[in-house]
């Protein structure tokens, strides 16, 4: 059979074929370009993942906490402190008194020679060694009975007038014991029911928990004009510390704040808002230097200058040099502010107003020097979102007086917040401890004898002595002088 030749495809035949290979293409091109979207999106996600996985608290603001199945890095040497003791610190070891409280006399039975008995007249010398100790404690029960007399003159009948430490209860715990538990529960963070068990095992006394809870609401009545000075010097004095944290109040949370100086404290709970923070009582009226974080809502006090904590700022500057390995100005700038710092420390032993202006040139230099070209690096992009490095800049762009604000006062305006963040962290040890507070009102409570715990010992006297001293009537109030 003869073979049929091939049949050649017509012009429309191989147009359209091309026409189906062009559409073939076009859906590829379009899917690629779609999946190279995702990728990229992917990519930015998984950038984003990896930034907040490796934060920590050397480059964020997280607690050390969190830092149980990360390794920090190493931190930035914003001072150059070790742990331990300091160089040139006092030492404090325990010294021998030349009065001791009571002497033991230890003679030898006999002499060693020849047997005979040995008396004190007999010594020619002697050894010392002291021991320090506490008598053990027991509860002791004092009657008062209040007497009534009658006058032989004129026949009336006068009753005497119990102590004021006295309770009306025909029986009651007295001074000492309610200020134990005080401080057990405040300053040692011990729960109700350890606290009574503890006074119980140590004193005798059988008290109940129950008891041991109303302790607090008495505390906190008897130190309110102490707490209400300390509101009213911290309003007027002239470098304020704030901050704010999270806690809880039974299932709820709450935020609680701090205000405070070197040497007063003042803690409250409130909102995360102006309102919040305004329930201390403080800042509305305030018109010092306001040291804190770089949280917005600080921002709205006018009437007040600001230092933005640099604890918080060396850290965000190490997040940003982790985020960009290649880029120099995030260590150039948290290299310019340490040094300033370290300048700024000098001034202030030296007893100086300023830091010397060749030496402040160099580093205030070095710091625009590395906004400049940070900005170049991290140009704004189209809408309202920019970068963590974008915000970062063009904050300490922005706001660059309030972040080197203690360059120009190295003599009372700090570097650092830790002031606040300290006063913070009793709180958060508390509810680590013995839980969160059941009720708004205990928790007021608590902050507010905790309060005045600290702004006296902040004057140098023990936590026991200033609770003591609020039972027993001679209230610690804090002395009126402005300080920073």
């Amino acid at each position: 059979m003869p073979r049929t030749p091939d049949r050649r495809p017509s012009y429309d035949e191989l147009a359209a074929l091309v026409v189906r290979q062009m559409n073939t293409i076009e859906a590829q091109r379009e899917m690629i370009a779609r999946l190279e979207d995702t990728v990229d999106g992917l990519t930015a996600r998984v950038a984003e993942l990896e930034r907040r996985l490796g934060r920590n608290s050397g480059n964020s603001s997280l607690p050390p906490s969190s830092d149980t199945f990360v390794r920090p890095g190493k931190k930035p040497p914003v001072n150059t402190r070790k742990r331990g003791r300091q160089p040139g610190a006092p030492g404090a070891g325990l010294a021998m008194v030349e009065t001791p409280d009571q002497v033991e006399e230890h003679l030898p039975d006999a002499c060693g020679g020849c047997g005979k008995r040995l008396s004190a007249a007999d010594s020619v010398g002697f050894a010392r060694r002291q021991v320090r100790d506490i008598p053990l404690v027991t509860v002791t029960v004092t009657e008062h009975r209040t007497h009534r007399c009658r006058c032989e003159g004129c026949g009336r009948v006068t009753a005497a007038v119990l102590p004021e430490q006295v309770a009306g209860s025909p029986s009651s715990y007295g001074p000492n014991l309610r200020a134990l538990a005080a401080y057990l529960l405040v300053f040692q963070h011990i729960p109700v029911e350890r606290c009574a068990r503890l006074i119980a095992d140590v004193t005798g006394a059988r008290v109940s928990p129950g008891w041991v809870s109303s302790i607090l609401a008495e505390a906190a009545m008897l130190i309110t004009d102490s707490v209400e000075l300390i509101r009213a010097l911290l309003t007027l004095a002239h470098v304020l510390h704030v901050d704010e944290t999270t806690t809880r109040i039974g299932t709820t949370r709450r935020w609680l704040h701090v205000a405070c100086t070197s040497r007063l404290t003042l803690l409250g709970l409130g909102e995360r808002s102006r309102d919040g923070v305004n329930a201390l009582g403080i800042l509305p009226d305030f018109r010092g230097v306001l040291v804190h974080d770089s949280l917005s809502l600080y921002d709205g006090y006018p009437g007040a200058r600001h230092q933005l904590c640099g604890s918080h700022l060396v850290r965000e500057l190490t997040a940003a040099a982790e985020d960009h390995p290649g880029q120099r100005w995030p260590e150039q700038i948290r290299w310019a502010l340490a040094e300033l710092n370290k300048q700024a420390g000098k001034a202030r032993a030296a007893g100086l107003t300023e830091i010397p202006p060749k030496r402040a040139k160099i580093y205030l230099k070095s710091f625009h020097h590395g906004l400049r070209v940070g900005l170049s690096l991290h140009p704004r992009v189209s809408g309202r979102k920019q970068s963590p490095a974008r915000n970062l800049l063009e904050r300490l762009q922005r706001r660059a007086c309030d972040v080197l604000r203690f360059a120009d006062f190295p003599g009372w305006v700090p570097f650092t917040n830790n002031a606040a963040e300290r006063a913070l962290r009793p709180v958060k040890t508390q509810v680590k401890i013995s839980g969160c507070h059941q009720s708004e009102t205990g928790a007021a409570v608590w902050l507010t004898i905790r309060s005045y715990l600290d702004s006296a010992r902040k004057h140098g006297l023990s936590a026991f002595d200033a609770i003591y001293r609020a039972f027993t009537g001679n209230l610690w109030m804090p002395p009126v002088a402005l300080d920073a």
